[in-house]
């Protein structure tokens, strides 16, 4: 039998306000203080399948998302005990909060790239292709 949850992807783009991205984050991090191994994608995906399909449900979820003030969700109950739950980590580098960003020294030094038509190479700021020879 394939799992649902293992199933063949399909890659969704969302925008949604600042505090539903976090109402999220604090849904995941319930999931593992759960000790669940849980992902967005994951937890996304559960509310979805487990959502009632009837015009009448979701025209009401609806409706409650959209009369609900713009800081609804800020003292959400139990929200005082999601400081013990354990911190949600995404994939990809992550950056020592205390170290600087690294600078381009291409940027610090006001050398652009020429992003022409052209298949010549890029050359600094001010001279041509002709004086570099």
């Amino acid at each position: 039998m394939k799992l649902l949850w293992r199933a063949r992807r399909r890659n969704t783009l969302v925008t949604w306000p600042q505090a539903v991205d976090d109402r999220l984050e604090r849904l995941v991090a319930a999931g593992l203080a759960a000790h669940e191994n849980v992902s967005r994608s994951q937890l996304l995906a559960a509310l979805v399948v487990n959502a009632e399909v009837s015009p009448e449900h979701v025209a009401a979820l609806i409706q409650a998302y959209r009369s609900m003030s713009a800081d609804a969700l800020d003292d959400t109950p139990g929200s005082n005990t999601a400081e013990d739950w354990p911190e949600v980590r995404h994939p990809g580098p992550r950056r020592d909060a205390h170290r600087p960003k690294p600078q381009d020294s291409a940027q610090s030094e006001g050398i652009t790239d020429d992003v022409g038509d052209s298949n010549e190479p890029a050359h600094p700021s001010g001279t041509s292709p002709a004086a570099a020879s």
